[in-house]
């Protein structure tokens, strides 16, 4: 199983605004045949070093992973978080 988790710190990082995004993210879940489980959480302790949201995607195998980035559904969705993201941070691993 490869396991991707994404945190995301938002420019606007107003409550609707980080309901919105993680509403947006988690539109993708069903939609994509290669993505076995998708987990997006807001996160409840706020402060400087915070990020806002928590992606955990869940693939069989990394040729999974690299379909799910080029399907459609995700880059829609990955266009418009490219507009309300201050900063990304990623970690992929295998379990």
């Amino acid at each position: 199983m490869i396991i991707n988790n994404l945190l995301l710190k938002l420019k606007d990082r107003s409550p609707e605004n980080i309901t919105k995004a993680r509403e947006v993210l988690l539109s993708m879940k069903g939609e994509i045949e290669v993505l076995v489980d998708l987990t997006v959480a807001a996160n409840i302790r706020s402060g400087p070093a915070a990020y806002d949201i928590l992606l955990i995607a869940k693939y069989n195998t990394m040729e999974d992973l690299e379909a799910y980035l080029t399907h459609p559904v995700h880059v829609e969705v990955g266009k418009y978080i490219a507009g309300v993201v201050e900063s990304n941070a990623s970690v992929c691993y295998r379990d």
